[in-house]
């Protein structure tokens, strides 16, 4: 400890050195602080950020219960991928990723492979691997070249997608949405298509609007361009949140491993599996499909244990805290905790659409996710961007933001219901819309603006 007396644990609250001097920024300070005043300053500058559950954009959990949190803590210094340290933490992955082969209907889950990842940005980065590398494998055996492979996907596809074909050198081919076809759904799809294809990403829950993209109609589309060309194209499944939706609302649609073109799924553990970030989940039908050379082999209870993710060490406390909630809640305890995120959700889509301002582009019926445009005519004086505004000066962040490519000209605002916005939360909220669209409507003037700007909104 420092020798200077002004550090005394005595001296009055924000006068301390730190404290009454402001912190550095960009320089590690050449001495030590009270943990205390460390602490304050750190809650102090903390406390400048939003609300997390007010926080309307992110798909991230923002709440979970106080068990849910010792056990959180009692985790806290587990490494992941320290198997041999952490045999019990690794059987837990194990069962977790089992229990959701099983949830999403592998054929037999005992072939299944899975891995717990960073989040489900890794997860499909794995998942486009493992197309790459089989169609190179083919293609190698087959004396072709392997220089040019090709993934398809929607012009709505989430970010991460653009980020594996960048960085793995896959060139992305989109398929654009329209008011026509609003998500990939095989339309047209023979035209993005050869024999460069490594495979097509299908999306449970789209970011912009959350619509699940057919995922049965899309393999029928490429059952019949394998009839006609002899191309077997695999299908991805991206559920970062329908995922963990589907099965429990909707669990006749079929969109997993009940369709044989479906090769992989993930999900974001920390998103409607509904732990704390970041947590993600890739799994495969069938251990085939997952090409031996992307495995490694790590120590474990003095034998080998398969590792396969991007990352090495990381947090083990996430997958403790994923077990924790399918122990905690079952199938019906996330039947009803995903239930009334979509009644909340179907709540304010509602009131919403009665609102002479607006028109909804979906009402949250697939994902508790829904989003809404102005009416063409309804004002010159405001935008979205101007309600985003407002509401944001009264603590909610909901974004608004232009659609993909070829709908660019559309501006959307979009709300994201997750566990936590309660039903009465959700009716303040209505009424703040409410407010605020009155407000704006009585504008006898355009609103000042410099320009717009999209909030976050992946």
């Amino acid at each position: 400890m420092t020798s200077d007396d002004s550090f005394s644990p005595a001296a009055p609250l924000f006068t301390r050195p730190v404290e009454a001097a402001g912190a550095p920024r960009h320089v590690i300070p050449a001495t030590e602080t009270l943990p205390a005043t460390a602490k304050q300053i750190i809650e102090d500058e903390t406390m400048l950020d939003g609300n997390a559950r007010l926080n309307l954009a992110t798909f991230v959990s923002t709440w979970m219960d106080d068990d849910a949190r010792q056990v959180y803590e009692a985790s806290f210094d587990k490494n992941m991928i320290d198997k041999d340290e952490y045999p019990q933490t690794a059987a837990i992955e194990d069962n977790c990723w089992r229990m959701l082969a099983n949830l999403w209907n592998a054929p037999d889950a005992a072939r299944s492979i899975g891995t717990s990842t960073i989040g489900s940005s890794e997860a499909c980065m794995l998942g486009g691997l493992a197309f790459k590398r089989r169609w190179q494998q083919a293609r190698r055996a087959a004396g072709k070249d392997t220089s040019s492979p090709n993934l398809v996907m929607s012009s709505a596809v989430q970010v991460c997608w653009e980020k594996f074909c960048n960085y793995f050198d896959v060139e992305p081919r989109y398929v654009p949405i329209s008011e026509e076809h609003k998500t990939l759904d095989g339309h047209d799809l023979a035209k993005y298509i050869d024999e460069n294809t490594i495979g097509v990403v299908a999306i449970m829950g789209v970011t912009y609007t959350g619509m699940y993209e057919p995922v049965a109609e899309i393999a029928a589309a490429l059952d019949e361009i394998q009839r006609t060309t002899g191309l077997d194209i695999p299908i991805h499944v991206d559920g970062a949140s329908g995922a963990m939706i589907a099965p429990f609302l909707q669990p006749d649609l079929v969109w997993d491993f009940r369709l044989e073109r479906v090769h992989s799924i993930s999900t974001s553990g920390h998103k409607y599996g509904l732990v704390y970030p970041g947590l993600g989940w890739v799994i495969w039908r069938d251990a085939k499909w997952l090409p031996e050379d992307l495995v490694f082999k790590v120590s474990y209870l003095g034998g080998e244990m398969p590792t396969f993710a991007l990352n090495f060490s990381r947090p083990g406390a996430q997958v403790v805290l994923q077990y924790y909630l399918f122990l905690r809640l079952g199938f019906e305890g996330y039947r009803a905790v995903q239930q009334e995120s979509q009644d909340v959700a179907k709540f304010l889509s509602a009131g919403i659409a009665k609102l002479d301002a607006f028109e909804l582009w979906n009402d949250g019926s697939d994902i508790p996710v829904f989003a809404w445009r102005l009416k063409d005519g309804h004002t010159h004086n405001w935008t979205l961007y101007d309600l985003q505004d407002r509401l944001r000066m009264r603590g909610w962040l909901i974004p608004a933001y232009p659609m993909p490519a070829d709908l660019e000209q559309i501006t959307v605002q979009r709300i994201v219901v997750r566990n936590g916005l309660s039903m009465d939360l959700a009716q303040s909220l209505l009424q703040e819309i409410e407010n605020e669209v009155a407000y704006l409507d009585n504008l006898d003037a355009p609103m000042p603006r410099e320009a717009s700007h999209a909030a976050f909104h992946h």
